[in-house]
């Protein structure tokens, strides 16, 4: 048997009442999950012991990640659903089949965060019965697929009766989830864990010896003792920098007074992650070990149903204690054993963990198993595998291709440093495979925002490689080049590599007319650019925008084509929903939310901009905050659009300046609104720059610049003038009156916008030819043009500009009606959303899987809502008009 260290709670009383709050609330319906964070020996497993102990009522289910296991994916989380995975067939089918492929019961590729819903789903289903705990240890060597899922779980147990608690070394592990640190014991419960563990007198100099090298840690100062004995402390002993090193130390000293056969047994078992004894006797068979007898005198160690070490540092003790040639035996032995079709990928890796050098075989097999991870959503696993067969590979060419793939996985994981270090070792005198390095490091520079030369400057030369040989390839990366040159800037340097580029004749595809257009934009305006541009972007079905959506939104939104906007975004939405990705869905979510706003329709942006967070959320990346951007600045409510842009990354600024002078202008306090819009409209950018342009019109009229709003005119006709669309006309005309004082541009610019989904924009013109009419003393002909734009303002929720319009109203001597309140005013972005589903008839299993909450949470916010809206049942929800 193994030791175990019952005294190690001493000291622990706040973590003990910590924890068993945490099992109360969750006996109560109020789940929740932990993190413990500490150092090895700290007595986070022992504070896991605690609570499987205090958990009277729960069904308690345990998994531990392993050091030498974090390649394959799911194993943890396998492990812990292992004793509910009878249940599965209570879930809906695409989240069984997820949980059936991840745990390799059947093929395909899971969703990693399908894979998250459906765990949530089974804990869920049995959680009917009596409470769970879930106790995760070594949450530090998760596979990384487990990870996610587990912590995507976590987030979203508050309103069951669940809790988890992960035990984990590193500080930034879990982040995102409520955690506490445990501390270096003090003196005085250090001398009292001393006193429990050691029953013999001590002197008083070993006494301060233990304590001063244990350092508050509990597992130190019971192992300290036993291993070095206390006349080894009272002469004192060579040690380690560290507390864990002194740990390791400990336990080396004590496999190393075992035999050798002995030695090598748990040489063995610390290679092999699963614990299986019948591996480990196959294997020692192998190895002419004589198992049961070496068993017999092995510390540290329980050979029972499953091989377990009395603690993680022991295992990882025993294994790092071997010669690398011991090494490379254990794994040898269990490559051997190891069943070849049940567990190619276990089999693959102990033989590539034997292998002393290249091996062309063995690198193949690894290669299968990278492929037979990716299939399972185990990315992280595919790029480890990689990188191993990468080193065992014999051909340079065929080297170089599995170090590239073994690039891209990592970049995939967001293992960007490694990425990098993998890169500098491929050698290659292939034009494709150093293309597509270079694109890699073009990708790596974009996502670290790091580097000597910037993530445009890869591209290009990646481009210039491909010309001769490839030139369908170079022109996707020079136009890629110039994506990447209007999101970062330095558009100008881009075009001027691409035109030195040899000629490609005639456009013959959509991606190269899109590359020829942008070209003549920068070269020769945007009247010469909008011939070629119009066409490809007035097609949103075009398969340009289908790989490059953000670049057709941006094109879309410089030619003021609205119709393609819309349709860019929905399409990107449909591929996104289609292919299950929760790379492309937000984007193309959050390109429907921003353009749903322009055409006033507040609730339906809401519903996707609510989606497009609940997708990050459940993935752990930053929420597309431009689409909040878009709709705090039409809606005009000061306080709410103040704190958010305030909350922006920098990176955001040119968003943020254009919605400043739209909430601006919308306020009527037209300093602001013309400091906002000369910088958004300074900075150049594609699209945004545009938008800004009539904010600056405006806002420089009221301000008295006349100057800086005809300039600003001209640019704003030469952008609309290329795309010839009712949008950009409307908005153009009713600028230009601004400017003239042309009564005729006023009704041009009404009658262009009166039958477009643009609402906001009709009732903007609509007010803007009240002002002039008010200002021009013709009080009744004011009053309907202002009473037509207050009323569409006021129902749309456009309510800095529809106060705007009461004002005016107010001097023609009309008071305007006072808005009626509308349903959604009251409620949260996640809670319209939840409204919209329920009053379409979606039942809370349903919203739940859309948003990867649990159902009893859709219940708590369904409560909610009805609270604040004065209801009771989801009948009276689904006849609120407005909510829909």
């Amino acid at each position: 048997m193994p030791e175990t260290y019952t005294d190690v709670l001493i000291g622990r009383q706040d973590e003990i009442r910590q924890l068993d709050a945490l099992l109360q609330a969750a006996r109560e319906g109020r789940g929740g999950a932990l993190v413990l964070r500490g150092e090895p020996g700290i007595g986070k497993s022992a504070l896991l012991r605690h609570l499987d102990e205090a958990a009277t009522g729960f069904l308690v289910m345990q998994a531990s990640g392993a050091e030498f296991e974090m390649e394959l994916p799911f194993a943890a989380l396998h492990q812990l659903l292992a004793p509910v995975t009878g249940r599965l067939m209570a879930l809906p089918a695409p989240h069984r089949k997820a949980l059936e492929i991840a745990f390799g019961l059947d093929a395909g590729t899971p969703d990693p965060f399908l894979v998250g819903v459906a765990s949530l789903g089974l804990l869920v289903e049995t959680v009917r019965e009596r409470p769970l705990l879930c106790l995760v240890d070594d949450a530090q060597w998760l596979d990384q697929a487990s990870a996610k899922a587990l912590a995507f779980l976590a987030r979203r147990v508050s309103a069951e009766s669940i809790a988890v608690v992960f035990a984990a070394r590193e500080p930034s592990l879990l982040p995102e989830l409520p955690g506490h640190s445990l501390q270096a014991l003090g003196e005085s419960d250090a001398r009292a864990l001393l006193a429990a563990a050691i029953r013999a007198p001590l002197d008083e100099r070993v006494r301060d010896r233990i304590l001063a090298e244990a350092r508050g840690n509990p597992l130190a100062l019971v192992e300290l003792p036993r291993t070095a004995g206390l006349a080894g402390m009272a002469g004192g002993f060579a040690q380690p920098d560290s507390v864990p090193g002194v740990i390791e130390q400990s336990f080396r000293s004590r496999l190393e007074l075992l035999s050798p056969s002995a030695r090598l047994l748990v040489t063995v078992a610390a290679a092999d992650p699963i614990g299986d004894p019948g591996l480990l006797w196959r294997a020692a068979e192998l190895l002419g070990i004589d198992a049961a007898a070496a068993a017999e005198s092995v510390p540290l160690v329980e050979f029972g149903t499953r091989i377990r070490f009395s603690h993680p540092l022991a295992r990882s003790a025993a294994y790092r204690a071997a010669a690398p040639a011991e090494r490379r035996r254990a794994h040898e032995a269990l490559a051997a054993v190891t069943d070849p079709v049940a567990d190619p990928d276990r089999r693959a890796w102990h033989r590539a963990q034997a292998s002393a050098g290249p091996d062309e075989e063995v690198a193949a097999e690894l290669e299968a198993s990278a492929t037979r991870a990716q299939e399972r959503g185990g990315v992280a696993a595919a790029a480890a595998f990689l990188e191993r067969s990468a080193a065992l590979t014999i051909s340079p060419v065929q080297r170089a291709e599995r170090v590239l793939a073994a690039v891209q996985a990592k970049l995939s994981v967001g293992d960007f440093d490694m990425a990098a270090d993998l890169l500098t070792t491929v050698r290659t005198d292939d034009l494709r495979q150093a293309a597509r390095a270079d694109l890699l490091r073009g990708r790596l520079s974009f996502v670290r925002r790091r580097g000597d030369e910037g993530p445009t400057a890869y591209l290009l030369r990646a481009a210039a490689r491909l010309a001769a040989t490839d030139p369908a390839w170079s022109r996707e990366c020079y136009l890629d080049a110039i994506e990447m040159g209007l999101l970062l800037g330095g558009l100008d340097h881009v075009v001027d590599a691409v035109r030195k580029a040899p000629p490609w004749g005639e456009p013959v595809s959509g991606a190269a007319s899109v590359l020829t257009g942008l070209i003549r934009l920068v070269s020769d305006g945007r009247p010469a650019a909008g011939e070629i541009l119009g066409p490809v972007v007035g097609d949103a079905g075009e398969e340009v925008w289908a790989r490059r959506p953000s670049l057709g939104f941006m094109v879309a939104t410089e030619l003021w084509n609205f119709d393609a906007l819309y349709g860019i975004a929905t399409r990107a939405v449909a591929a996104g929903r289609e292919s299950g990705s929760f790379h492309a869905l937000p984007i193309g979510l959050a390109m429907q939310a921003t353009a749903t706003v322009h055409t006033g329709d507040f609730g339906a942006a809401m519903e996707l901009i609510s989606e497009e967070e609940a997708i990050a959320d459940a993935t752990g990346a930053a929420p597309l905050v431009y689409p909040c951007l878009h709709l705090a600045a039409m809606r005009g409510r000061r306080k709410d659009a103040v704190e958010l842009f305030a909350s922006v990354d920098h990176r955001m600024s040119l968003s943020v300046q254009w919605a400043t002078a739209v909430l601006s202008n919308g306020l009527a306090d037209y300093p602001a609104a013309l400091k906002a819009a000369k910088q958004a409209v300074e900075y150049g950018a594609v699209g945004t720059a545009g938008l800004a342009l009539p904010e600056l019109v405006e806002a420089a009229m009221r301000c008295g610049e006349t100057e800086v709003a005809a300039v600003a005119l001209a640019s704003l006709q030469e952008r609309t003038q290329a795309g010839r669309q009712a949008w950009g006309l409307g908005v153009e005309a009713y600028a230009r009156a601004l400017v003239t004082e042309d009564e005729s541009a006023y009704q041009e610019a009404i009658g262009l916008l009166d039958d477009s989904a643009l609402v906001v924009y009709r009732a903007r013109a609509h007010l803007l030819y009240g002002e002039w009419l008010r200002r021009q003393g013709r009080r009744r002909d004011a009053r309907s043009a202002l009473r037509l734009a207050h009323e569409s303002l006021s129902d749309l929720g456009v309510e800095a500009f529809a106060e705007r319009a009461a004002g005016e109203l107010r001097a023609t001597g009309e008071q305007a009606r006072s808005r009626t309140s509308k349903a959604s005013d009251q409620l949260t972005m996640q809670e319209v959303h939840i409204a919209r589903l329920v009053a379409d008839g979606a039942t809370s299993k349903e919203v739940a899987a859309k948003l990867f909450l649990s159902p009893r949470t859709v219940d708590a916010h369904l409560r909610n809502i009805f609270r604040k809206l004065g209801l009771t049942s989801r009948r009276q929800l689904r006849d609120l008009p407005d909510i829909r």
